[in-house]
């Protein structure tokens, strides 16, 4: 399922920061491993995460293969986190017109 490799492929932090990196623009293996302390296989292999779960594409261009961002599967989990947001907001106003309720019952302290 496309939202679980998703999911699974945001779990790691540096994945996280590779992606929102890669928000700025296309970027090369060595350029997405700068602020890291790990190695460039370990830089690869969470990039092959990223690609698997359909949020890195790897470009060519003659010697350079730069890294670019694809959003789509960000898109589903936010419209799968949309549901739970709004069900949330549903039970937050409840909250909130059950606290009027009670502030309008409250006898008035002279």
């Amino acid at each position: 399922m496309q939202l679980d490799r998703t999911f699974s492929a945001l779990a790691h932090p540096a994945r996280r920061a590779i992606l929102s990196r890669l928000t700025r623009g296309q970027a090369s293996v060595t350029e997405l491993g700068e602020p890291f302390a790990m190695s460039q296989p370990a830089i690869s292999k969470h990039l092959k995460v990223l690609e698997l779960a359909g949020l890195v594409e790897r470009g060519r261009d003659a010697q350079w293969r730069p890294r670019t961002l694809r959003a789509v599967p960000l898109k589903q989990v936010a419209e799968w986190l949309d549901e739970y947001r709004q069900f949330w907001d549903q039970r937050l106003a409840r909250l909130d017109e059950y606290l009027r309720q009670i502030q309008e019952e409250e006898p008035a302290h002279e």
